[in-house]
């Protein structure tokens, strides 16, 4: 039996086992599994303001995937939709999908076939011919195999998965500022990210039937359009869902001040120190 057999059997036992509640798994069980992931409260107005570049910083992932017009594409973590329009745009067959109602909204207003969906739960059965996913893989931080599973069944056989997201490093200074902050009241909330190194992240996608054509870590410092103020309100909300909304503003500046002298030049332009991990990986079949 080959490699890539042995590995399309364990894909079978594995979504026998996920999919059927009788079955208990040590140490955790699909009750724990499902459990709903830590609240994202996304305001879509403040992404367009204080995280544009989020998406304007996507282009080059968009070229390395390479589009061809009739290409059936999944955007996983559309977001607002400005990609998944992009995509539509060269001519391919776009289907967006979101676990925030918020950016749902607002991608389906833009008339783009948009689905609330969890990345833990693909509905999806070799239909692509890729799945593209920007800056949104390490919000799925729970279990990001069951992730990557699902994307490998979407896929065509042959299929590409490409993607960039934060890896090893990312934002690290504004973590830490974060959690010293927190500590100073009282407060342990973990990190909602998940920013894997070049060697962790490739692992998981092989032992997943992907082969990696190519995949690395790079450090892209960010200048952001507004202020750290206003970065925080949009990403952090996780870190701080047991502060009262009338503790934000002085928690945000606390965090701000602590990392000027780092993070923010002489002219008052503040520069995340963002790091990415970027890949392309295609299916494997037997």
């Amino acid at each position: 039996m080959t490699v890539i057999t042995c590995n399309l059997l364990v894909k079978l036992i594995a979504k026998l086992i996920f999919s059927d509640p009788a079955i208990n798994l040590s140490p955790e069980t699909p009750e724990t599994i499902d459990k709903p992931p830590m609240t994202n409260n996304w305001q879509p107005s403040n992404y367009l303001q204080h995280a544009r570049f989020v998406t304007d910083l996507g282009q080059p992932l968009v070229e390395l995937l390479d589009p061809q017009p009739g290409d059936r594409i999944l955007d996983l973590g559309c977001g607002d939709g400005v990609l998944t329009q992009k995509l539509q745009e060269l001519g391919c067959q776009v289907i967006g999908v979101d676990a925030s109602p918020e950016f749902v909204s607002v991608a389906s207003a833009l008339g783009l076939n948009i689905r609330l969906m969890d990345g833990y739960k693909l509905d999806f059965d070799n239909e692509f011919e890729a799945v593209f996913s920007n800056a949104a893989l390490h919000w799925m931080n729970r279990h990001p195999d069951h992730v990557v599973f699902g994307v490998w069944r979407s896929l065509k056989p042959s299929g590409r998965f490409v993607g960039e997201f934060g890896g090893h490093g990312n934002v690290e200074k504004i973590i830490n500022a974060l959690h010293q902050a927190l500590l100073k009241r009282s407060i342990q909330n973990p990190s909602p990210w998940h920013f894997p190194t070049v060697d962790e992240y490739q692992e998981l996608l092989e032992s997943q039937g992907f082969r990696v054509d190519q995949i690395n870590l790079f450090a892209r410092p960010t200048p952001l359009p507004t202020d750290l103020q206003g970065w925080l309100a949009t990403f952090a909300h996780p870190f701080t869902d047991k502060l009262s909304e009338s503790d934000l503003e002085d928690f945000y500046q606390e965090v701000a001040e602590s990392l000027a002298p780092t993070l923010q030049d002489s002219s008052g332009q503040w520069v995340v120190d963002y790091v990415r991990l970027r890949f392309v990986a295609t299916k494997l079949v037997g």
